[in-house]
């Protein structure tokens, strides 16, 4: 199997995360306020929010469809402008609520 590389191919970010139970309302609120920015951007094919309880906290998985790379960049800049804007830091924002994070951007594979 091989990655498919065209630049015109669709890209998914995915990105899960184990959220305790002092932080899910705050985190929540922060991913629907993603999530509708998201979907109101160019390119946007997917905009999904999963979440499973597991014990104590939540897992919360939230996939993004994009359809291509540039799609991706431009939506990905408007979110740092829009974080910037607000002082959000997102890295800050999930360490100091004790959430572990899997962050990753994805390509089909042809096979």
């Amino acid at each position: 199997m091989t990655a498919v590389h065209a630049a015109t191919a669709p890209v998914y970010r995915i990105d899960r995360f184990v959220v305790p139970p002092a932080a899910l309302d705050a985190f929540m609120d922060r991913v629907q306020r993603m999530q509708a920015a998201l979907g109101g951007l160019a390119g946007c094919r997917t905009n999904l929010v999963l979440n499973s309880r597991e014990g104590d906290a939540s897992r919360v998985v939230t996939i993004v469809e994009w359809e291509s790379t540039a799609a991706f960049d431009a939506a990905k800049a408007v979110m740092m402008k829009k974080y910037a804007a607000e002082g959000f830091d997102p890295a800050a924002f999930i360490r100091g609520n004790g959430i572990q994070a899997d962050l990753g951007v994805y390509s089909a594979v042809a096979t």
